[in-house]
């Protein structure tokens, strides 16, 4: 059965990320799951309105520059490997995909 956060059916990459680009992307969604406790911590502290939409702002922008990355090695890597195999309805999924991140 799959959790609220995962498709019924999940794909896998063909081509796995590297050590560091891993490291480096754990250490994104860490300090995004950071920011998004102490908001919860701000919340909890009265903290003014502003000062919370303002770090809402900062969350919002970190995971869209996430999403960016990911996008970017989708297109590198998945979205190469699928055309170099005759499959042109990637760059359908890819449309879709960046819509999505808009």
């Amino acid at each position: 059965m799959a959790d609220n956060l995962s498709p019924a059916c999940c794909h896998h990459k063909h081509t796995p990320r590297d050590a560091e680009t891993l490291k480096a992307l754990k250490n994104r969604l860490n300090r995004m799951i950071g920011q998004l406790s102490g908001i919860g911590n701000m919340l909890d502290d009265n903290r003014y309105c502003g000062d919370i939409l303002t770090q809402i702002a900062a969350v919002e922008s970190a995971l869209q520059n996430f999403g960016y990355i990911i996008l970017q090695d989708h297109m590198k890597t998945c979205m190469v490997e699928e055309i170099q195999q005759g499959n042109t309805e990637i760059i359908s999924e890819a449309v879709d995909l960046i819509k999505k991140l808009k």
